[in-house]
């Protein structure tokens, strides 16, 4: 009987295995494929929802648990949890033998799993590489991961450009779109009675979600940034105001403990959750008024709802956006009242119906496993830079 092909899979935020979902589970289902399913930082976290109860929970095996988080957010915090977070992905290379490891994006913990496989000389398949976003250190792990992997699946063709241009051989980037897009085709999203009642969310207004994270590459600004960002949000009583919280990243606890401050004195105006789950927050997001923050999500699948998105600063900068989204360069009270006008007033409302999303069609995961299950794994791991026409 032929050896299965043992595919790893990294996932350390809720977020991202909302992402992961469908690949992990035609990998789960697939006789010819085993699953190795690598649960790590927040997921571990009881400060961040303990979000590996999920993963339980959806009935997929956990064959490791690495722990890379520390109950603090300092530089040098990270610093250590991508250190430890070396250590422990050794010892499970070493333990599973994995024959592919697939990461997606850009976090810290996932340089720290990529650049542990390089010595086991284990092939890595990355998924969203190529992007841009100028305001975040994610941007340089992106790219390191980048160059540490060795088959490349961007969410648009610009960022396979991107890839290629790195020096890496065209034959191993493909652009399938970005996974999230299946999980809004696919996941039978709650009606919205069902949603306002288990989210306890008032009918009398409208809903407007905000995810604001940390802009990392700027030097302590977390918290003046949430403060503006919550001043602004006062003058809208007619909004009811969902907040998911950030990740676990420089100055991240602050925005949590500043958020979970305005809804205990503002109950009427907004409610703070840690962890939504794929499906309602999808669902959030199909019945919602406007988005607000720094997401990636408002930039990806926000359009596919044609949900008007209010953007602050730069950690998106550079991202391929549909017209459904507002940037606001600075993160002032006034800049983000004048925006959150503009997003809710009939008018754009109806200029972005119909919009087509950039990021695919949502068949991204069945394309991503035909790949990892016929790609050829022999030649993947001495790597030869590509020299583009012209460039020589």
């Amino acid at each position: 009987m032929k050896n299965k092909r043992k595919i790893a899979v990294i996932t350390g935020t809720r977020a991202e295995y909302g992402l992961l979902y469908w690949i992990i589970k035609k990998i789960h289902d697939d006789p010819a494929l085993e699953l190795q399913l690598i649960v790590t930082n927040m997921h571990l976290s009881p400060e961040f929802g303990l979000t590996i109860r999920e993963i339980e929970k959806d009935g997929f095996p956990i064959s490791d648990k690495v722990e890379t988080l520390l109950s603090s957010d300092t530089e040098t915090s990270i610093a250590i949890s991508m250190g430890l977070g070396m250590i422990g992905f050794s010892k499970t290379y070493e333990r599973l033998k994995p024959d592919i490891v697939i990461v997606l994006g850009d976090r810290f913990e996932i340089l720290s799993a990529v650049a542990a496989a390089a010595p086991f000389r284990i092939p890595i398949a990355h998924i969203h590489g190529g992007e841009i976003t100028e305001g975040a250190m994610d941007e340089l792990f992106r790219h390191a991961i980048t160059k540490m992997s060795h088959i490349h699946f961007p969410s648009t063709q610009i960022y396979a450009k991107r890839i290629i241009q790195m020096g890496e051989q065209p034959e191993n980037v493909f652009c399938f779109g970005a996974p999230g897009m299946d999980n809004i085709k696919k996941l039978p999203l709650l009606n919205k009675e069902k949603l306002l009642k288990e989210l306890d969310i008032p009918r009398n207004k409208k809903i407007g979600v905000i995810t604001y994270h940390p802009v990392t590459l700027e030097n302590n600004t977390a918290e003046s940034q949430i403060r503006e960002l919550l001043e602004a949000i006062k003058s809208f009583k007619n909004i009811f105001w969902i907040f998911t919280l950030p990740n676990a990243d420089t100055g991240g606890r602050i925005i949590i403990k500043m958020i979970n401050y305005f809804v205990k004195d503002n109950p009427d105006n907004g409610k703070a959750f840690s962890s939504l789950g794929q499906l309602r927050y999808l669902s959030l997001l199909k019945y919602s008024d406007l988005m607000l923050g720094n997401s990636s999500s408002g930039i990806i699948e926000a359009p596919s709802f044609c949900l008007p998105v209010v953007n602050i600063g730069d950690r998106q900068k550079g991202r391929i956006r549909a017209g459904n989204v507002i940037d606001v360069a600075y993160c002032k009270k006034d800049n983000i009242v004048n925006a959150i006008k503009k997003a809710i007033m009939p008018e754009f409302e109806n200029s972005i119906k119909g919009l087509k999303n950039p990021y695919g069609d949502g068949n991204t995961s069945d394309k991503i496993i035909k790949v990892l299950k016929k790609i050829s794994l022999t030649d993947k791991l001495k790597k030869h830079f590509y020299e583009i026409e012209g460039n020589r």
